[in-house]
């Protein structure tokens, strides 16, 4: 079955129904597995999935590579990127401040 499309607003883009959080795959919840994420999001694309979400905070930037490697060979067109940006971490790598989000 295929999956279904929304659009973001009333004139943003188009997505498939489900997206793809990344935060996973660099930060937050334990060690990061390269080959497990990039298998992920092959998935997630394969399946349907359009918008992938990610932040420059994610790993201190390491989650925006790994997605860059992942749509590598694909066309950049097909994929909505939602980014937050603007975090900031304290020395201890705790955010400090509230991000922002944009999506391209």
């Amino acid at each position: 079955m295929a999956m279904g499309r929304r659009r973001l607003g009333r004139t943003g883009p188009e997505v498939g129904e489900i997206g793809l959080g990344c935060m996973g795959m660099s930060d937050f919840y334990g060690p990061a597995n390269r080959a497990e994420s990039l298998a992920t999001i092959a998935a997630a694309l394969e399946s349907g999935a359009t918008l992938i979400d990610t932040g420059d905070f994610y790993g201190s930037g390491h989650n925006e590579l790994l997605i860059a490697e992942a749509l590598k060979g694909r066309r950049r067109e097909d994929v909505v990127l939602s980014v937050k940006f603007g975090a900031m971490r304290d020395p201890s790598g705790d955010r400090s401040t509230l991000a922002l989000s944009m999506t391209l």
